[in-house]
């Protein structure tokens, strides 16, 4: 299994209103609502810390779900947000971090 790392597009606005984290891409608008798996994952997509710990450290500790299911859930979620601009995928830490977007300065 190659390891990967996934940090959070510069592109997007999140904020947690009403106890949900909402993401909007500003790319082209597209609000995202994130379940608690997911915004545990977004929340800690920092570029450098692994894939797999993140669902060791903060998933499998915070939700009663065996390490396994846990990676296989969040590989598709972590594809799916990639694809859609949400989230960075990587095979190495991300150290660079992507340019900001257009009057994002």
């Amino acid at each position: 299994m190659s390891e990967k790392y996934i940090a959070r597009a510069k592109a997007v606005a999140a904020r947690v209103l009403g106890g949900e984290m909402m993401i909007m891409s500003a790319s082209n608008s597209t609000l995202f609502s994130l379940s608690d798996v997911a915004t545990v994952i977004w929340e800690a997509a920092d570029g450098r810390t692994s894939l797999s710990e993140i669902v060791a450290v903060r998933v499998c500790t915070e939700f009663d779900v065996q390490q396994d299911v846990a990676y296989r859930d969040a590989e598709l979620l972590v594809e799916e947000l990639a694809m859609r601009g949400i989230l960075r995928v990587s095979s190495q830490p991300v150290l660079d971090p992507e340019p900001a977007a257009p009057g994002d300065r």
